[in-house]
């Protein structure tokens, strides 16, 4: 049901944000405690404000309401996805060449299944990434059909 609800989702706000020009980020719909949530994310070059939410949200709710996929409560929210902004699609990857990303793989590559650095390119459905460990800097190019989850990664030096 999970991801019916999702794919749901995802059509039906689409259209809003084109309106908006705004880009679907991601999509959630877990169950926390003893309430579920379906957490849409949604995002744009400068970033979006609290009324951009607050719209998409509505005509979310609306267009949810008429269809009503979900037979049980749940709490909507739309919100940005953050500065750790998850890398979804192969066109995220494109987009973030250049950007810290953190990245976890379904199975360990050079006896690692986590890596964070930089993302030196992403070609041929290959992603590159240059990361130091101690003082050596080191690269590894990583097949996307090998990435289980990708994000944007924050650094403080």
């Amino acid at each position: 049901m999970g991801d019916n609800v999702i794919r749901l989702t995802e059509e039906l706000v689409q259209p809003v944000l084109e309106e908006m020009n705004l880009e679907l980020v991601d999509v959630e719909f877990k169950k926390e405690g003893k309430n579920w949530f379906l957490r849409v994310f949604v995002d744009k070059e400068d970033g979006v404000d609290i009324e951009e939410c607050g719209y998409v949200s509505e005509q979310l709710s609306e267009k949810l309401d008429d269809v009503d996929p979900i037979e049980f409560p749940y709490f909507l929210e739309v919100a940005s996805p953050g500065a750790e902004r998850p890398l979804k699609t192969k066109q995220a990857f494109e987009k973030n060449v250049g950007r810290r990303v953190h990245v976890k793989l379904y199975e360990p590559m050079s006896g690692e299944k986590e890596f964070e650095g930089d993302l030196t390119s992403f070609e041929n459905e290959v992603a590159t990434i240059t990361y130091k460990i101690k003082t050596k800097t080191k690269t590894v190019e990583i097949p996307y059909d090998k990435i289980a989850k990708a994000r944007l990664a924050v650094s403080f030096n």
